[in-house]
């Protein structure tokens, strides 16, 4: 699947089973939030985004209206994955909002403002996606782009 950003005329590309996954994952951890990192690579001179994968935090903290992860362990995870394959790595995050919409709360814009300014992070736009489900399944789904303070989404 693949839905572009028309502000910044960035794509981002995903397998459609991939947000089937990433909806059971969260499913399983309703009525409370879960999420967790995203992994991909860029393309076509940094214009598409190739999400690939996800790695899940080893703790967390998840309540019906907020998730607070961790990133203890991850580092080593994301080397992992880096040495395995060089050009997959670190390009955003992922979350759930049980009965929810796809809109960003304040706390997630927070969240991408701090990570595009933290130091140990070498990416300075990163990606949000939220899955919005209930008990069952997924309802929507909503990808967001981090750039100068907003969160821009990225559409069909």
């Amino acid at each position: 699947m693949k839905l572009t950003n028309r502000d910044k005329g960035l794509d981002i590309i995903f397998e459609e089973g991939f947000l089937k996954e990433l909806s059971q994952l969260g499913i399983k951890k309703y009525p409370n939030e879960f999420g967790g990192f995203l992994i991909g690579h860029y393309e076509n001179n940094n214009k598409s985004l190739v999400i690939t994968g996800t790695i899940l935090p080893k703790k967390y903290k998840g309540t019906p209206n907020l998730f607070n992860r961790s990133s203890l362990g991850i580092e080593e995870q994301l080397k992992d994955i880096y040495e395995e394959e060089p050009k997959k790595y670190y390009v955003g995050e992922w979350h759930t909002h049980p009965n929810g919409s796809t809109r960003y709360s304040q706390t997630d814009l927070n969240a991408m403002i701090e990570i595009s300014n933290c130091k140990t992070v070498s990416i300075k736009n990163p990606v949000l996606l939220i899955l919005g489900i209930n008990k069952a399944e997924i309802i929507d789904f909503g990808f967001y782009i981090y750039d100068d303070k907003k969160l821009l989404k990225y559409e069909k």
